[in-house]
């Protein structure tokens, strides 16, 4: 039976206090069978990143600076896994985000000799500034403490394989649960393409109109990626629990939701639409980049619709989904049928006594609130606390509502900065939140 009690189910892993020591951070936190791993830098959770990683005095003199990099926040990962009882075997997801293109590769190729042929499910997205102004990297990831029945299980399929320099397992399972990894619309060889790109999920070459490029290639990914993909695990699109979207074009948000929800409408995920990089994925002309969680379609874990009468902002999207002992959310921002809440709009009269993005914080965790009470669980069974901001320097006001509404426990959060406005106008936080439910 699901608790709703407020004390919390989650232990954290490898708690720090960053900064000057207000701001309480939980390196990774254990839950049940669950290991969820926080946004790892490449820090000394003292002085900033480490100084091992950037040797300004003979910057050239060991490896390159992104595989210093990597090297340590694998460091960092392994001993979180080993806090919570676990182990890199037994990672079944990660999400990398970085500065830059350039970092791509150094991650990789130690990625490569950390977890070897058994890399997880993958997605790694180019946004902006990350929490430490010398950082390019920032790796999450989910783990399991396997059980009978409760192990990770890789999938390959050849219309779904990753790169060689890439090397991730398109699809994993772990009991009635399905990791799918983050899905471009990237051609494979033996598909009619134009730089990477699939010709059907593009226009025609030459002409100016005769479709709207992000509906194509979200179609393309839909019918010939995800629906594979998702029948290779045993699971359908109706399966799904938890989708993350990222959009290379603040303009495409509606042309986007509309493919989804034809395809989706009837029994869709928790969805959350991201901004990234222009050029922020693997295909160099690529708009849309899609990460799946699903169940199984005949398993035990069944699918639970949340509602707290919480507003979702997009077209037929839900609140939130209940998933054995899981809770996933819809990314929520601090808005009403209106648009942004009233709470977060600063008095031109007075606009320096109000933080704004406190304000859309607090209005934020009230829903959350609100979905939680509704799903019988805690707000302080928080798990992921996901944070994209239009400017990174709002992080710290947003990590004060957090701490008070957690009373002072550990947060297992990331924070990145987005190169483009929400898709909301007036919003500049968006909290992407997964929470135990057991």
């Amino acid at each position: 039976m699901v608790s709703n009690s407020k004390i919390p189910n989650v232990e954290p892993l490898l708690p720090v206090k960053l900064g000057k020591g207000e701001v309480h951070f939980a390196q990774g936190v254990r839950a049940g069978r669950w290991i969820f791993v926080a946004g790892l830098l490449a820090q000394d959770f003292t002085n900033g990143i480490a100084e091992e990683v950037i040797n300004n005095k003979l910057p050239h003199s060991g490896l390159p600076k992104g595989e210093k990099e990597t090297n340590l926040i694998f460091d960092h990962l392994q001993a979180v896994l080993k806090a919570g009882g676990s182990n890199l075997v037994n990672v079944v997801r990660t999400d990398q985000y970085y500065t830059s293109i350039t970092a791509v590769p150094p991650y990789q190729s130690v990625r490569h000799k950390r977890l070897g042929n058994q890399i997880p499910p993958s997605t790694s997205i180019v946004q902006g500034r990350m929490l430490l102004p010398d950082s390019d990297l920032q790796v999450q990831a989910i783990a399991v403490l396997p059980e009978d029945g409760f192990h990770p299980l890789h999938l390959t399929a050849k219309n779904l394989e990753a790169r060689k320099t890439a090397g991730y397992s398109p699809g994993l399972t772990v009991g009635d649960f399905v990791f799918i990894a983050g899905i471009t619309s990237m051609a494979q060889p033996e598909e009619p393409q134009h730089n990477s790109l699939p010709l059907v999920a593009q226009l025609e070459k030459g002409v100016l109109w005769g479709g709207v490029p992000v509906e194509l290639e979200t179609e393309f990914i839909i019918q010939e990626r995800i629906i594979p993909a998702l029948e290779l695990a045993g699971a359908t699109g109706d399966d799904m629990v938890k989708v993350q979207v990222y959009l290379t074009n603040p303009e495409d948000y509606s042309a986007f939701n509309k493919v989804w929800t034809r395809y989706f409408k009837e029994h869709p995920p928790a969805l959350s639409i991201i901004p990234c990089a222009d050029r922020g994925l693997f295909v160099e002309d690529g708009r849309v980049e899609i990460n799946i969680v699903a169940i199984k379609k005949d398993g035990a874990t069944k699918k639970q619709y949340v509602d707290a009468s919480v507003f979702p902002g997009f077209m037929d999207q839900p609140q939130g989904i209940l998933a054995g002992d899981l809770l996933f959310l819809s990314a929520l921002m601090a808005i009403d049928e209106r648009g942004v809440t009233s709470s977060a709009v600063l008095d031109p009269r007075q606009p320096y006594f109000q933080s704004t993005a406190s304000a859309q914080a607090e209005h934020i965790l009230d829903n959350v609130e609100r979905l939680c009470d509704a799903a019988g669980t805690s707000l302080k069974n928080v798990v992921r606390v996901q944070q994209f901001y239009t400017d990174i320097a709002e992080f710290y006001p947003v990590n004060e509502v957090l701490s008070r509404r957690l009373d002072g426990q550990p947060i297992p959060f990331s924070a990145v900065e987005i190169p483009h406005p929400l898709p909301i106008p007036g919003c500049t936080v968006m909290l992407d939140i997964w929470l135990y439910a057991p």
